[in-house]
Order: structure tokens, then C-alpha cells, then sequence
């Protein structure tokens, strides 16, 4: 089944995806000092009940398309690894580390591409992808704590969402439809979190609790317009519009927690504009001729 492509489509529900996954980090931070699996589980409880909202809303079944199974599969387990990588990373070592070595999924979506599409990127989409994560390494600046087992696990949590976004890629292209992608990952991540958190629950506070809330609601968001995303472009030509959550993050950081980014910081912002202004002229080039 052959997908419409759209770069703009492509990089609107990008843009949006980032926005979400952003504010996600925002409330599992404001959750506190909660168990990693508690904090999965709730992330993800929400989502499952918004996806199984939309599913019903539309009458919709839930059954995947003929020869999406293993891929379906495959985006929801490399998807949940990333999560809880990404988590206990996060706990475990400093927060600008974890997530510069999160943020290295793009690559990882590029060249996973490779072997499970058969898509090849360009040198230019390298560059600039390249280009785009040296902006990342300005604003984070990476600690000598990178060479320890905390950062492999942060490391793998990038190689995860990225696997899972290549995957993620092949269903959508197959004709699958988003509230049956986000409604089983949401499903396959809650099953596989639900035995720890019976044996190691923590009471949670009102504003705890309001906080995975939010954090579950932003993630359901983020995850249907990434599939969204995935559905209308390869992941060579909007991975650099990826990085534009750092961007997100630091606008977050600063309204809301008072955090004011130096000048290295400011320099990695104009570096990862920079970067996908000059993929976003590139692909209007290609469309015209």
C-alpha cells in the first residue's frame, strides 16, 4: 500500500511530537523521587485510556493489518526498552547527559533504515543530522560521568527509540492506523511494568499523581503525531527536526523552572535551527524540480 509523502505533514506532526515528548520529561521530573516503573506504568496507563477512548469513539477494532504483526511487535518492544532505559538513565546520571545520549536515536532511526526499509539516506542528510546533535552537545556538554554503565543504558535507550521509530516507519507505510499503533504500545508497555509496580508500589501524592497525569497525556499526544510523522516521511528526512525538543525543553526549562540557558547553550540553538532550516530549503528544492 503505497503512503502519500508529504515533507511539511512530516515535520508539522515532528514538531508536535517533540513538543510533547518535551513536556512529558517536564512532568515525570515534577513526579519526584517515584520508582522508574511506577512512573512507566502511570506514563502509559493514560495513554492506553486516551487511545482506547479514540478507538471506541471511531468504532474502531482493534486488530492490526495483515503483515504488521512482527512489526507492530517490534515498535512496541524496542518503544517500552527505550522508555525504561531512558528512565533509569535519567535517575542515574545527569539529566542533560541522559538525555543528549537519548537524543541519539535520530542516528540510530537513519541507519536502522537501512537494513529494515531499505532506505538509503543521502550525504546531506547525514551532515546535517550530525550538524543538528553537535548543537545538542553545546547546550547538554556532556560530563566525564559518559564513561560509565548508567550512560551504555542511556545510550541504548537512543538505539531503542530509534529502532522503534524505524519500525514504526515500515507499519505506518503498511497501511497502519495510529490509534491501533499508540493503543498497543500503550497496552505492550503497561503489561510489562504492571508485576513491578505491584511489588513495588509508592504512595503518591495529589500533585504526584496530576503529574503522571499530564505526563501520560502529553506522551499519547507526542505518540500520535510521531506516528503521524513517520507515516508521511522517512526518517532521513525529518530526523533533524527531531533535536527541535532540546528547543522545547529549554523553553520549558525557563518559564517554568527558572532555568536561564548560557551562551554555549544559545550557540547549540542557532546550531540546530541552523540545521533544519537548511534541510527544510533542501527539500523544497527536491519538490520543485
Amino acid at each position: 500500500m503505497k503512503q502519500e509523502y508529504s515533507f511539511h505533514k512530516a515535520v508539522f506532526y515532528t514538531l508536535i511530537s517533540c513538543l510533547g515528548f518535551a513536556l512529558m520529561s517536564f512532568f515525570i521530573r515534577q513526579s519526584g523521587n517515584l520508582p522508574v516503573m511506577q512512573k512507566a506504568f502511570f506514563r502509559n496507563f493514560v495513554a492506553l485510556i486516551i487511545s482506547a477512548a479514540s478507538l471506541l469513539s471511531s468504532r474502531q477494532s482493534i486488530r492490526w493489518k495483515k503483515g504488521n504483526g512482527a512489526g507492530l511487535l517490534a515498535r512496541c518492544a524496542f518503544g517500552t526498552a527505550g522508555l525504561l532505559a531512558n528512565f533509569w538513565a535519567v535517575d542515574h546520571m545527569v539529566l542533560a547527559d541522559a538525555n543528549m545520549l537519548n537524543k541519539m536515536s535520530p542516528f540510530f532511526a537513519i541507519l536502522m533504515s537501512i537494513p529494515v526499509l531499505k532506505e538509503y539516506p543521502s550525504e546531506k542528510d547525514v551532515i546535517l543530522t550530525a550538524i543538528a546533535f553537535l548543537g545538542v552537545v553545546c547546550i547538554v556538554r556532556p560530563s566525564a560521568g559518559l564513561a560509565s554503565f548508567p550512560a551504555f543504558v542511556g545510550l541504548f535507550s537512543g538505539f531503542s527509540a530509534g529502532t522503534a521509530y524505524t519500525f514504526l516507519r515500515e507499519i505506518t507505510t503498511n497501511g497502519e492506523d495510529g490509534k491501533v499503533i499508540v493503543f498497543c504500545f500503550s497496552l505492550f508497555s503497561c503489561l510489562c511494568t504492571l508485576p513491578s509496580l505491584l511489588f513495588d508500589y509508592r504512595a503518591m501524592t495529589g500533585s504526584q499523581l496530576l503529574s503522571l497525569f499530564l505526563a501520560g497525556a502529553s506522551a499519547a499526544a507526542a505518540q500520535f503525531a510521531v506516528t503521524a510523522a513517520y507515516r508521511y516521511a522517512p526518517a532521513k528526512d525529518v530526523s533533524v527536526f527531531n533535536y527541535s525538543q532540546v528547543l522545547f525543553a529549554a523553553v520549558i526549562g525557563w518559564l517554568f523552572l527558572r532555568e536561564v540557558p548560557d551562551a554555549m547553550s544559545f550557540l547549540g540553538y542557532a546550531i540546530i535551527i541552523g540545521a533544519s532550516f537548511f534541510k527544510w530549503m533542501d527539500a523544497r528544492e527536491e519538490n520543485t524540480q
